[in-house]
């Protein structure tokens, strides 16, 4: 089983319908799309820091956000089907389809997933990883990795993935990969099993405290 998130940054792109269509034909039984936030998101951000409202609230409001660009994509793609639960998520899973996790019944009253910008929609599919012991993560992003491996830490610090992921991703037992927009023909041979995911993202060594 493969967590794939793809970012909202493609919702303009016309890479989406070719992310859509190859996780379509070749996604089913295999993958659970998460969908990021997108313009939606970015809406959020712009009304908090027009309002001031609290993050508890914009973050509920993000996870909303994902949810519309969720619906989004099976709009899109019919074939993509959204699901809320654990349950429904698996029985589609199971059935060979291809589920979009719509996250905020799921994710929106745990209290182990803070309620701040520091948990967007990275760290919500690294968390559902965990949740469904998935094998892998995936992160489809705007920007193209370059080196085959990549600390998270990096990560967090130029800003591609949020400042909650790597807590996320050292706690699971699941590989994590990182894929840039252009590179759904990848993705398709990724599905086929004839090569690996992309970049792996590397979980920093836990340092002890004395």
């Amino acid at each position: 089983m493969w967590v794939l998130k793809l970012g909202g940054s493609l919702a303009r792109s016309p890479a989406l319908l070719h992310w859509l269509e190859v996780l379509s034909e070749h996604g089913g039984g295999r993958v659970i799309l998460v969908p990021g936030g997108g313009p939606f998101a970015d809406g959020v951000r712009r009304l908090q820091q027009q309002w001031g409202f609290e993050d508890s609230v914009a973050h509920h409001m993000a996870l909303l956000a994902m949810e519309q660009y969720g619906l989004m994509l099976a709009g899109i793609e019919p074939r993509l089907i959204p699901a809320r639960n654990k349950d429904r998520l698996l029985t589609l899973l199971h059935a060979g389809h291809v589920p979009v996790w719509l996250p905020a019944g799921m994710a929106g009253t745990r209290e182990d997933i803070p309620a701040t910008w520091e948990t967007s929609s990275d760290s919500l599919a690294a968390w559902l990883t965990l949740e469904l012991q998935a094998d892998c993560l995936i992160l489809v992003k705007a920007v193209a990795p370059k080196p085959t491996k990549v600390w998270v830490d990096e990560l967090c610090a130029r800003g591609i993935v949020d400042a909650g992921f790597s807590s996320y991703l050292v706690r699971g037992r699941y590989s994590a990969w990182w894929l840039g927009s252009a590179d759904y023909p990848r993705m398709a041979q990724i599905l086929k099993g004839d090569e690996l995911p992309g970049a792996e993202i590397l979980a920093a060594p836990v340092r002890k405290i004395n």
